[in-house]
C-alpha cells in the first residue's frame, strides 16, 4: 500500500457535509448512491455538488481519455469555489493512476478499488494538507463483492449484481481497474430487491455490472456452477412489488436463447436489450480480442426480433480502432445499417495505457475517427426515428420521471422509447398507458 500523507494535522471540527459527482456508467451511479448512504448513516449531510460542502467525492471512470480530463476540470472547479474543502477521488481512474491523481492540486485522498467502501474511515482520518493520501493496492489483490444500488437519485434504480471482468479485450482497461469477474449471490440480490420493493417507490430496476452475463462467480472470482445469470433473471421475475426490470448490457456470446425466450414471455423484464458489438468487421473483432464474430451478433438480433418484434436493441460500437481501414469501417456501417436495431452508443477509440491495442502500428488519424463517429451518430438518429415511427399511435406503458424540465417531463416506454410531455405531477413516478 502506498501512503503519501505527510505532516497532516487531524481536524478538530467534525466534517458535516458531503457532495458527490459521478462520471461514467450505471455501475458507478449505483456505487456512488451506496457510498452516499453510508456517509449519511455516519452523520454526514448530503449536499448538491454545486453547493459548498466540507467534502467532495468524485467517482471516476477511465473508459475514455475525456473522463480523465473531466476529473481534472472538476477538481479545479472545486478549488476555485471551496479551496478549504476536502477532495476525494475514487473509481476506475483512481485505481489505474493513483499517483497521477494525487499530484493534481487540491486532491486530498485517492481511494482504489479495495478501499472505496471504507470511505467513511478514511475521511475521518483526513485533513487538508500539502500532500494527498493514497490508499490503494494491486488489482490482483482486490476480491470480495460490495452490493450497491442507487436510490432517490432517479426514477429507475441501478442495482449492481456483478463486478470485474475476466475478458482481455485489447482496448479495455476495466479488468485492470475493477479486477476479476465476481458476483453477488442470488440470495443477496433477492434480499436487496425485496428491500427496494418494500420501499414502495421503486418502479424499475436496471441490473448492472461490468460483464453481467458472466454472473455466477463468487466474491473470490471462482465459478459457482449452480448459479447463472439466467437463474437470477428467473427468480427476480417472481418478486412482487417491482413492476419493471431492464438488463443494462450483456455480451452477445453470453446472451443465450433461453434468456431471450424468457424475457419474451416475462411478466416484468422489459423488451429491451443493450448488446455491445464494437465492430462489424471480423478482422477488427479479432484484433479487439472479442469473443464472437459478426454472425453470432446477427443471430442474437434475429432471435430477439423473431420473438419480440417490438423489442428495442441498443448497440455499443467503437470507431477508429488501430488498423480500421476505410473498408473495415464501411463493413461496420453497412452491417449496422442492415440490422433491426433501435440506437447506437458510438465511442471514438482513444489510446489507453497498458492495453494491447497500443502495440498496433496502423493508427487511425484523430480527424478520421471523429468523421466516422459522426457518420454512425447520424445512422443512430435514423435508426431511432425508424424504430419510434413503428409505434406512433400505439398505446404503450410509460414510466414518467418526476423531474420538471422547463415545464416538461420525460418517460420511457416498455421498449425504451423516450417521450416528452407537458409536466403533470399526477404522472410523476407512475407507469401509465400512453399514446406514442
Amino acid at each position: 500500500m502506498d501512503n503519501n500523507c505527510l505532516n497532516n494535522k487531524l481536524i478538530t471540527e467534525p466534517l458535516k457535509t458531503v457532495a458527490f459527482h459521478t462520471l461514467g456508467c450505471k455501475l458507478n451511479f449505483s456505487e456512488t448512491s451506496t457510498l452516499s448512504r453510508m456517509l449519511e448513516a455516519d452523520g454526514f449531510r448530503k449536499k448538491s455538488f454545486d453547493d459548498i460542502a466540507d467534502v467532495y467525492v468524485i467517482n471516476t471512470c477511465s473508459v475514455t481519455d475525456n473522463a480523465d480530463k473531466e476529473c481534472r476540470q472538476i477538481v479545479r472547479r472545486i478549488q476555485r469555489k471551496a479551496p478549504e474543502s476536502l477532495v476525494v477521488i475514487t473509481g476506475c481512474y483512481a485505481q489505474l493512476k493513483p499517483k497521477e491523481i494525487a499530484e493534481i492540486p487540491g486532491v486530498d485522498l485517492v481511494l482504489g478499488a479495495a478501499e472505496k467502501f471504507n470511505i467513511s474511515t478514511h475521511i475521518r482520518e483526513l485533513a487538508k494538507g500539502d500532500s494527498a493520501k493514497i490508499s490503494s493496492c494491486d488489482i490482483e489483490e482486490v476480491t470480495g463483492f460490495n452490493a450497491s444500488y442507487s436510490l432517490n437519485d432517479r426514477t429507475r434504480t441501478f442495482l449492481k449484481v456483478q463486478d470485474g471482468c475476466d475478458y482481455t479485450c485489447s482496448f479495455c482497461t476495466i479488468p485492470m481497474a475493477r479486477g476479476k469477474s465476481r458476483s453477488d449471490s442470488i440470495e443477496n440480490v433477492l434480499a436487496n430487491v425485496r428491500r427496494l420493493a418494500e420501499d414502495g417507490k421503486v418502479k424499475e430496476i436496471v441490473l448492472t455490472g461490468v460483464n453481467l452475463g458472466d454472473f455466477g462467480k463468487g466474491p473470490d472470482g471462482n465459478k459457482k456452477s449452480e448459479e447463472s445469470f439466467f437463474d437470477l433473471v428467473k427468480q427476480l421475475d417472481e418478486i412482487e412489488g417491482i413492476e419493471r426490470y431492464r438488463i443494462s448490457s450483456i455480451e452477445p456470446n453470453l446472451l443465450t436463447d433461453e434468456i431471450i425466450a424468457f424475457v419474451a414471455r416475462s411478466k416484468r423484464f422489459m423488451p429491451h436489450f443493450h448488446i455491445p458489438l464494437q465492430s462489424g468487421s471480423d478482422k477488427i473483432l479479432g484484433m479487439m480480442r472479442r469473443r464472437y464474430k459478426r454472425d453470432v451478433y446477427e443471430s442474437r438480433v434475429q432471435k430477439i426480433k423473431e420473438l419480440m418484434p417490438h423489442c428495442a436493441i441498443g448497440v455499443d460500437v467503437i470507431v477508429g480502432f488501430p488498423g480500421e481501414s476505410d473498408e473495415d469501417f464501411k463493413e461496420t456501417y453497412n452491417f449496422l445499417n442492415s440490422l433491426d436495431i433501435a440506437y447506437l452508443h458510438v465511442f471514438t477509440y482513444s489510446e489507453r495505457p497498458n492495453t494491447k491495442a497500443l502495440e498496433f502500428e496502423e493508427v487511425v488519424p484523430v480527424q478520421v475517427r471523429h468523421e466516422r463517429n459522426k457518420m454512425l451518430r447520424n445512422l443512430s438518429y435514423k435508426k431511432m426515428q425508424h424504430f419510434t415511427n413503428q409505434f406512433t399511435g400505439q398505446h404503450r406503458r410509460v414510466l414518467f420521471e418526476a423531474h420538471n424540465k422547463n415545464g416538461m417531463m420525460e418517460g420511457y416506454t416498455d421498449n425504451y422509447i423516450r417521450l416528452s410531455v407537458p409536466y403533470n405531477e399526477e404522472l410523476a413516478d407512475k407507469i401509465v398507458e400512453w399514446k406514442v
